[in-house]
């Protein structure tokens, strides 16, 4: 089918009359200008106006475009270093988690529990959301979550990359870096105005490459280099006709290529690690974390052979636009996009078992319109939204007689085409200045859910055994289901003489689905062992309690932020993969019955002197699961836990971050800047709830530093760095292996030195 999509938008939002007690808002960042405030402030559109940060009632953290840069920020998995209570790891793409809530199914029919936005279009696939991380204008971190205003999969919250927009000023600059692993990073861009304050146009060019951090120790001959070879590049263009009327279209094209080997075997870490077979126990296996005293070298070597030469040659691309009309005290915004995905990878799976390809195709549509009021005392959103996706995968392990299936099988996979799943909603927002300077907020949105699906599991044959189409269908893949949820806001915020005070109640939503496999009964194929219970899941919900407050002096050199919040998670989506009573190779989604998040987050950042900036981070959570029961068939016979008060994966129960600026004024020869940050946390769970054991991944720091020289005005800079001075390896996956094979882990990226230059023109 031939699929044309187009899309208008605009960046601009034209607020009309402030009234008397809201004038020390901000007016929105006018087009092509930068979202940067005074005092180290920054004006944000969490709440799809602008506001200040510290002004902006929720839990939340921004980074500006050039403090990205100039602290060497170059993919999202960094951000959680600067951001509370939040991990980003890569598991199948990213894998985001925020205050304990996470998503472990990266497949197809999957969502997360965390929604990646690019200028605020909801990006659909994990394997996508890497590739956009240059020339940004800010990024934008919400904790909790947002079924409001942003809707789907939003129960952990977000994260919103805004890119730089074009400016009404010529210009170009250049930023690059090198360091370990061969890691090249270079980001070119150009912005000019083809008519004066009413079209410009910015171009950015991005190449990102470097080599696995895992050594390969197995002999195959075969290289992991490089892990990551990017190329991408992004088209914007502002037309700007009148003060009141703006249209900004953005297109982007990524090439994504390397190897992706990124996992080592979990002995390297762990003894100890085999599926619980004790039919009283009460609680899962405990990994022993034991590594023997090696070097992160040895700890990053492994000596699982490729059976052939891995690869990744994915493309990605899309073009979203935004629309802007003001009309007096109104703004009409229309959002719009459309994307598409492919991707062609070989690997070896199975622990060295298996050759496997994937081969996936993927497209998403999404269409936003939004009416905006704000006079007097009162605001108000509402709006609609579609969003559309379709993909068709086709995933196969070659020659899979060790599987267990007969001699004349070549291959075992799943086609699975097509996946669809689209949303419908419509929400709306008010906020109403009940007395002066104290808001009361409300918001309702009603999501409908979709999901569809044609597929199979399926071994092909040789075409000597005679077989008709050489192949043999061992169950089919085919669901379908509805889910809709109306989630809903209340909150109330009062800015004092001293800083923001708020209290919200809001809830989150994310649509249930089907899992790989079919209905067991008469006349179904052996490998048919699901129930209705079995085979479907339901959506998973979460209210959340928070009040915290945005504190700051007249001058900013002290500002004090911090929050404190309870969740009840109900019906918790996990995810795992193994051969569950007999389905084969397959992936089972259950639904936990309750989980308890309770947390404290407090930052600080100080400037006792012009010279010195401090900052602060202290984090405490409580994540834990409060009813669930899971279980597993093991070789003596069924095995049921109880996971109450068990950790959820991934929160640790105290973090937290130090750091310090200090800046040496040159006069007119500029600035060195030289910086010091050290991150903390405690240990936290790695469970792998297919086979019932926990891995631990013990308490670590991590610490950077790193120094700069900035000519005058900024006009060029040039710095080093180290990153991870400990060279700590700190793991954000472990498993066990499936049909004997040893279990794998990943990690976070190892000690690396590197400089990095900058120009403008």
């Amino acid at each position: 089918m031939n699929r044309i999509a187009w899309a208008t938008c605009a960046s601009v939002l034209a607020l009309a009359a402030v009234p008397a007690a809201s004038q020390d808002l901000p007016q929105p960042p006018k087009d092509g200008a930068n979202s940067t405030a005074s005092g180290g402030d920054i004006i944000v559109t969490a709440t799809r106006s602008a506001t200040l940060l510290s002004k902006t009632p929720i839990a939340m953290t921004a980074v500006a475009g050039d403090q990205l840069v100039q602290e060497g920020v170059a993919n999202p998995t960094q951000l959680a270093e600067k951001v509370p209570n939040v991990s980003i790891v890569r598991n199948n793409g990213l894998q985001i988690t925020i205050r304990g809530v996470t998503s472990t199914d990266g497949t197809e029919k999957g969502d997360p529990s965390a929604a990646f936005l690019v200028n605020g279009v909801y990006v659909a696939r994990p394997q996508a959301q890497e590739v956009s991380f240059f020339d940004l204008e800010r990024v934008e971190v919400l904790r909790g979550p947002q079924g409001t205003l942003y809707g789907r999969n939003t129960t952990a919250g977000l994260i919103n990359l805004i890119s730089a927009r074009p400016k009404f000023d010529l210009g170009a600059q250049v930023d690059a870096s090198y360091e370990s692993y061969n890691h090249y990073n270079v980001t070119a861009v150009v912005n000019a105005p083809v008519v004066t304050d009413v079209l410009a146009v910015r171009l950015a060019g991005n190449f990102d490459r470097y080599d696995s951090y895992v050594k390969n120790t197995s002999g195959d001959g075969f290289s992991l280099d490089p892990y990551k070879d990017n190329k991408s590049a992004r088209l914007s263009v502002l037309f700007k006709p009148t003060s009141d009327i703006s249209l900004l279209l953005v297109g982007d094209y990524s090439k994504l290529k390397g190897t992706r080997i990124g996992s080592v075997p979990t002995t390297n870490f762990f003894t100890g690690a085999e599926p619980l077979t004790n039919l009283n126990a009460t609680q899962p296996a405990q990994a022993i974390y034991n590594t023997r005293g090696a070097s992160s070298d040895q700890l990053r070597s492994s000596n699982t052979p490729q059976l052939w030469s891995p690869y990744v040659d994915n493309t990605d691309k899309g073009i979203m636009g935004e629309l802007n009309i003001g009309m007096g005290p109104f703004t009409l915004t229309y959002l719009g996009s459309y994307r598409e995905s492919e991707r062609h990878e070989h690997a070896t799976g199975l622990g060295g078992l298996n050759r496997s390809t994937f081969d996936g195709n993927y497209w998403q549509t999404s269409h936003e319109v939004r009416l905006a009021y704000d006079h007097g005392p009162l605001k108000v959103q509402a709006g609609g939204y579609y969003f559309k996706e379709e993909s068709g995968i086709y995933f196969f392990l070659l020659n899979p007689q060790d599987l267990g299936l007969p001699a004349v099988a070549t291959r075992f996979g799943f086609p699975q085409d097509p996946t669809i799943a689209s949303n419908k909603s419509a929400f709306g927002q008010a906020s109403y200045e009940l007395l002066p300077k104290l808001r009361l907020t409300a918001g309702v949105r009603y999501s409908s859910d979709d999901k569809s699906r044609v597929g199979a599991t399926v071994f092909d044959t040789d075409p000597a055994a005679g077989i008709p189409g050489n192949r043999v269908t061992l169950q089919i893949n085919n669901a379908s289901r509805n889910f809709s949820k109306t989630t809903w806001r209340g909150g109330i915020d009062y800015d004092s003489p001293i800083g923001l005070l708020y209290a919200s109640v809001s809830t989150g939503y994310k649509a249930g689905g089907f899992n790989d496999g079919c209905l067991a009964g008469p006349g179904a194929p052996s490998r048919c062992v699901y129930t209705v219970k079995e085979l479907y899941y339901q959506p998973e919900t979460l209210t959340a309690y928070e009040a915290g407050f945005k504190l700051h002096t007249a001058d900013n050199s002290l500002r004090l932020n911090a929050s404190v919040f309870h969740y009840d998670y109900q019906g918790l989506q996990l995810s795992q993969v193994g051969d569950f009573g007999g389905c084969g190779l397959c992936q089972l989604t259950t639904n936990a019955a309750k989980a308890k998040i309770d947390g404290v987050e407090l930052e600080a950042y100080l400037k006792p002197a012009n010279a010195l900036q401090i900052e602060m981070g202290f984090n405490w959570l409580d994540a834990r699961y409060a009813q669930y029961n899971p279980g597993r068939v093991g070789p003596k016979g069924p095995v049921s836990l109880d996971f109450n008060g068990h950790p959820l994966n991934r929160s640790p129960k105290v973090s937290g971050r130090i750091g310090a600026t200090y800046t040496i004024d040159l006069g007119s020869a500029g600035s060195l800047v030289t910086n010091v940050m050290l991150n903390y946390s405690s240990k936290y769970y790695l469970t792998d709830l297919a086979n019932l054991i926990d891995y631990i991944q013990p308490a670590y720091t991590k610490t950077d530093l790193s120094i700069t020289y900035k000519a005058a005005n900024d006009k060029y800079y040039i710095g080093a760095y180290v990153l991870n001075v400990e060279n700590n390896v700190v793991l954000t996956n472990a498993g066990w292996g499936n049909f004997g094979r040893d279990g794998t882990v990943n990690f976070q990226d190892p000690r690396r030195f590197g400089v990095r230059a900058g120009i403008k023109f």
